[in-house]
């Protein structure tokens, strides 16, 4: 476990890896390009209402650099507040780190699914080759659920065993779905490049 967290804190931002206001508002079409590229592998439509969005090093530092140029921080407080905020989002070796979306665009729709979908973000889960599901844990620093309804958004972080993390490096499938009562979705296999690029993650 020790090794995890020191190869985890190894993986993290810091201030000399971000570019400045300026350089940031130069490189901004190019970089924002190479990380849409990347994020398209690193998306899990589970249906049209569900989506998992994997973060890593790339999505999170683009997220800081996006909010840094919106919010124009400079300071070095500042922009240390936002690394803090998003720096538990990047995975640290031996788990993949997920924003969950419910996505209704009608609002009243959204309104009566959020109700009858409370606790949806436990039921969430992915699994390696034939071994077991795993399922998350989620919302560690926040509370996303009430008891009449759960929020459209919530952060997981799904650990995976030394033995899954051996199989997914030897190139076995992948596949994800949700197992709540009201919301069955299953995609098995998740696509070859998705795969692929979660196994990056992992050390």
């Amino acid at each position: 476990m020790g090794a995890h967290s020191i190869r985890g804190r190894a993986n993290k931002l810091k201030r000399e890896d971000l570019m400045s206001l300026e350089e940031y508002d130069q490189a901004r079409p190019e970089f924002r390009q190479k990380v849409m590229a990347h994020k398209k592998n690193r998306l899990v439509r589970l249906n049209e209402n569900a989506a998992l969005y994997f973060e890593d090093q790339l999505t999170m530092q683009y997220q800081v650099q996006e909010m840094l140029r919106i919010e124009k921080i400079f300071d070095a407080q500042g922009i240390q507040e936002e690394l803090d905020t998003y720096n538990p989002l990047i995975p640290d070796g031996s788990n993949w780190k997920v924003t969950f979306m419910l996505e209704y665009p009608d609002v009243e729709e959204r309104k009566k699914m959020l109700a009858r979908l409370t606790g949806i973000e436990d039921k969430v889960w992915v699994r390696v080759d034939d071994l077991e599901k795993i399922y998350p844990i989620a919302n560690e620093d926040l509370e996303r659920t009430t008891e009449e309804k759960t929020s459209s958004v919530h952060f997981m972080r799904f650990e995976l065993t030394d033995e899954m993390i051996v199989a997914a490096k030897q190139g076995a499938s992948v596949s994800m779905g949700i197992d709540h009562d009201e919301f069955t979705v299953e995609v098995s296999p998740v696509a070859v490049e998705t795969a692929a690029s979660l196994v990056n993650d992992l050390r």
